[in-house]
């Protein structure tokens, strides 16, 4: 028989934080540093007055003493008890003051939450377009809010909209992200075992994890010996931490060549957030994987995102073991999805960057079972 796997960074089944839509780099990243900031301030046991004074500092700047939600606010207190035990505030506009009448983490019961945006539904649904034109057998999902989200999308977008029978097996790992990025599954046969690595430790910041999101491993049914997908969402360039990118990358390697000893049959795909010549790329493909775009038959753009035009712009990857390389018969990256007028032909749907599918093309590969 012959199976389908994919891998596609679906990028509009989360909703957005609303501090992403701002202007710039520096804008997002003070608003994610003071929201970082004010959650590890917040866990404290027992808040000293410099901690009182940078938790009212915080309230005030973002005017998380107004619970009425302007447009604007990236991010909220939310105090389940329904009034305020962790902050009181007198007088109004600037002379305002702003006292924190909590001691500590135990005398108040709530949280600091990022303001999302609702998913943009054309691009949702073009999102499944995509999804249904490879129709994979077996699908890695990037950036997944929750497996509620990809439960809905499975059967209101692909099975409603786009009337493909919806996948009997879904599932997400909640991952360490705080906006709730994590890797999914979509699959067909069975899924029967998952392994987590969201606790697994960062070997050069103590205390630290590694991960971002996770490297999630499913075992999969296909019949013979079970295939094992490791699906990865490696960090970001954006405010970029090579080092980290490489950690996570080294340690990558190490649990597939750990999957090798359960199974021959090893999968490595996803978002690595680096070009094959980086160095996180060659210790993953120094291990004897296999790239599906060097695949012979694979005759291509080299990119999987933006206009893909070049190797540069290749940051999704399917990756197989030696004995499942050798069952590959076709590759082909879906691009349809992904507004470059200029450079490929898109879907009908996709009519702006606002309504593309991602701006990441779908990765996919066809092995003779």
């Amino acid at each position: 028989m012959t199976v389908r796997i994919a891998t596609f960074n679906t990028e509009n089944l989360f909703r957005r934080p609303r501090a992403f839509a701002l202007g710039s780099d520096a804008a997002r990243q003070e608003v994610l540093a003071d929201h970082a900031t004010l959650v590890g301030v917040l866990e404290r046991r027992t808040y000293d007055e410099d901690a009182k004074e940078l938790i009212a500092a915080l309230v005030k700047k973002y005017d998380l003493d107004d619970r009425r939600d302007d447009g604007t606010r990236p991010f909220f207190v939310n105090e389940t008890r329904g009034q305020h035990t962790l902050f009181r505030t007198r007088g109004s506009g600037d002379k305002r003051t702003v006292e924190v009448v909590a001691d500590g983490r135990e005398d108040w019961t709530g949280w600091v939450e990022l303001v999302r945006e609702d998913l943009g539904w054309e691009a949702v649904h073009n999102t499944g377009r995509v999804i249904a034109e490879i129709d994979a057998d077996v699908l890695l999902t990037v950036e997944v809010e929750d497996r509620l989200t990809l439960r809905r999308f499975n059967e209101q977008v692909l099975g409603g909209v786009w009337k493909k029978a919806p996948y009997p097996y879904e599932m997400v790992i909640d991952g360490n992200d705080p906006r709730g990025i994590d890797v999914g599954l979509l699959s067909r046969h069975p899924v029967t075992s998952l392994r987590t690595h969201v606790f697994d430790p960062d070997p050069d910041s103590p205390g630290e994890r590694l991960f971002s999101r996770d490297c999630a491993e499913f075992e999969i049914a296909l019949g013979g010996p079970p295939l094992w997908l490791l699906g990865n969402h490696l960090k970001s360039k954006s405010g970029d931490d090579p080092r980290l990118r490489l950690a996570q990358a080294r340690h990558v390697a190490t649990i597939y060549q750990a999957a090798l000893e359960r199974s021959p049959h090893v999968v490595v795909a996803g978002d690595f957030n680096d070009e094959p010549s980086s160095s996180g790329l060659r210790a993953v493909l120094g291990t004897g994987l296999k790239d599906a775009m060097s695949h012979g038959g694979y005759a291509g753009p080299p990119g999987t995102i933006g206009t893909c035009r070049t190797a540069e712009q290749k940051i999704d990857y399917l990756m197989f073991s030696p004995a499942l390389w050798d069952t590959v018969e076709h590759v082909e990256v879906e691009r349809r999805g992904i507004w470059a007028p200029r450079t490929f032909k898109h879907f009908d749907t996709v009519t702006s960057k606002a309504t593309q599918a991602s701006d990441h093309a779908a990765l996919y590969a066809d092995l003779d079972r």
